[in-house]
């Protein structure tokens, strides 16, 4: 049994001497094991510890010699084994969280003196300089040849790069590395994502730029995600739609969504508040939804999309008269901002509650309204705009939604006035 972590050993005697300990870890390699007395030709159970600055060890016997283990924050990948001799506190941090627990089991079988058939012993010999190296924070593979097979991703990783390595899912080991901040999976193979990438809740950039995504789940969009992710790259893929919760992910502010074949945007892209950077060059799209209004830019890239030529003329209605119960009453609750929820009301209700569109006189509507689209200058939404095609164009169709045949006429008078057809 061995264990890879930082160690301070403590001496509890060093207060009585009016000294303090140093309060900093060294990286080690923890073993679990048994020596023969050469004397007694008896076997003793010894826990040695290897640093770098001494790789052949310190030895500490076990049986019936812990006082006591401190286990609070062990999924913290801490703990500390109190010894009754030598006087001394054995804390342990920066451990992986499952070694860790497996480790404290066995020194605990070798405290009560369990035969030792039953213990998963190590040779106590010297350990490799490799072994008690620094944890490791980057690792970068750029071929299928240096792709590891047989041994685990180092627990420490912060940013991990693995391209170029015909990948066709995520590997599950990646998904254990808990400090993970970057993952870089692009240029490979990859058709679709497992939703417990949303447990890496350090995770801040997700590259997935040249796979084969043909869609990007709910699950993630409701994941830790929400919280952490700031860029996301979804370029050259095969994605036709986002779904709605992907609107969740507000702390993005990267965003790109490059060469995919999507047909539209989310419909509350808006709620992005804090995304900068944004771009959907070479997708399907032929209008913007009106929240992209509420977008504040610094670079929007929409070059190669067939944007329509908008005329307020062209329009949609989806009016009924009169409005039914159902429809006054859910822009009751959206203009007068009463709380709802699966708890009050249906789930399907909430669900087209949060879907609610609004009129430019400021009402909602939900089921009955009148579509059209207008043209809209980029820059008003992003201070670069990449030019949207060959003829040096900035403009681009947003959708605009009216509650009644009032409100719209009211546009296109307006629309009139300013001679706009």
């Amino acid at each position: 049994m061995k264990l890879q972590c930082d160690v301070e050993v403590i001496n509890r005697m060093l207060p009585t001497f009016g000294l303090k300990s140093k309060g900093k870890g060294t990286r080690a390699v923890l073993s679990i094991g048994k020596h023969v007395d050469k004397t007694t030709q008896r076997n003793t159970v010894f826990l040695l510890i290897c640093t770098a600055k001494d790789r052949t060890g310190s030895k500490y016997k076990l049986k019936e010699n812990i006082e006591k283990f401190f286990t609070w924050f062990v999924d913290e990948g801490k703990a500390t084994v109190r010894l009754k001799e030598p006087a001394v506190d054995i804390c342990l941090s920066k451990a992986d969280t499952n070694s860790l627990k497996n480790f404290l089991s066995a020194a605990r079988l070798a405290h009560r003196g369990s035969t030792t058939d039953t213990l998963p012993f190590s040779t106590l010999t010297p350990v490799r300089a490799k072994d008690v190296e620094k944890p490791k924070k980057k690792l970068t593979i750029m071929a299928k040849k240096d792709y590891p097979l047989t041994t685990n991703f180092p627990y420490s990783l912060e940013n991990l790069q693995v391209s170029y390595c015909k990948l066709s899912r995520v590997d599950m080991r990646m998904l254990s590395l808990k400090a993970l901040r970057r993952l870089d999976l692009s240029n490979n193979h990859i058709k679709k994502l497992p939703a417990t990438i949303g447990d890496l809740s350090c995770l801040a950039e997700l590259v997935l730029h040249n796979n084969h995504l043909e869609s990007f789940s709910e699950a993630l969009c409701l994941s830790t995600l929400q919280r952490s992710l700031q860029h996301l790259d979804l370029s050259q893929n095969h994605l036709q739609v986002l779904p709605a919760q992907f609107c969740q992910l507000r702390e993005l502010v990267n965003l790109k969504l490059d060469d995919n074949k999507l047909l539209q945007l989310p419909f509350h892209i808006g709620k992005f508040t804090k995304m900068r950077f944004f771009s959907a060059a070479h997708n399907r799209l032929t209008v913007l939804p009106g929240d992209f209004r509420k977008l504040s830019l610094e670079n929007l890239d929409l070059f190669g999309n067939p944007f329509t030529q908008p005329n307020p003329l062209d329009h949609t209605i989806h009016l009924a008269f009169p409005l039914t119960l159902q429809e006054l009453t859910s822009r009751a609750v959206i203009n007068f901002r009463i709380p709802f929820g699966p708890h009050l009301i249906p789930f399907h209700l909430c669900r087209e509650l949060e879907f609610a569109k609004f009129c430019d006189c400021g009402q909602a509507c939900l089921n009955s309204y009148i579509q059209t689209a207008v043209s809209m200058n980029l820059h008003l939404v992003s201070h670069t705009v990449v030019l949207v095609d060959d003829m040096g164009g900035t403009e681009a169709p947003v959708q605009r939604h009216f509650c009644s045949l009032m409100c719209y006429c009211e546009f296109l008078d307006g629309c009139v006035q300013r001679g706009m057809r």
